[in-house]
């Protein structure tokens, strides 16, 4: 790999990193007391799960990414690229909405946008760089099941302030 390539994968991996790390500080203060008080599914994971699984999303992302800024000219290349950037903008969001919020009605609706979002970019990626496109995929079923997750938590909880 050449320099080049490297300092484009690192910064790629970095970028999704960084949004997973504003997310877990916006996550961090409300897990103890707020979350905490919740109704929430039977289904739903162990609070230590989720770090690990972001993480591993975040990374996958990143080099998902990075198959897409190194392709070298692509007619789909700036829009996959946009697309990219802007269903990532919804992912940090729904940390900020979720967790500092507490609307978890709106998260419920930045996550359906978000969902949205990821399978138009996974089709963009597909034409440009099918490896980056099935990058994509874990993140996409993460989304799926955390869509799913949303909704049982916002009936559970749909007479309490804020929701």
């Amino acid at each position: 790999m050449k320099k080049e390539q490297i300092i484009k994968l690192s910064s790629s991996i970095a970028i999704t990193l960084s949004v997973g790390a504003i997310a877990g500080y916006c996550t961090a203060t409300e897990i103890g007391e707020w979350y905490a008080g919740l109704s929430k599914p039977f289904f739903n994971p162990p609070n230590y799960v989720f770090g690990p699984v972001w993480t591993v999303l975040y990374i996958l992302m990143g080099i998902s990414l990075y198959k897409i800024w190194q392709t070298s000219s692509h007619k789909r290349k700036k829009i996959s690229l946009i697309l990219f950037f802007v269903q990532l903008f919804f992912n940090m969001m729904w940390s900020f909405i979720f967790f500092k919020g507490h609307f978890i009605g709106w998260a419920l609706i930045d996550i359906c946008i978000m969902w949205t979002l990821i399978n138009v970019c996974i089709g963009f990626f597909y034409q440009v760089n099918k490896t980056a496109a099935w990058l994509m995929i874990p993140y996409m079923v993460w989304v799926s099941f955390a869509g799913v997750l949303n909704y049982a938590i916002w009936i559970l909880n749909k007479g309490m302030h804020g929701y």
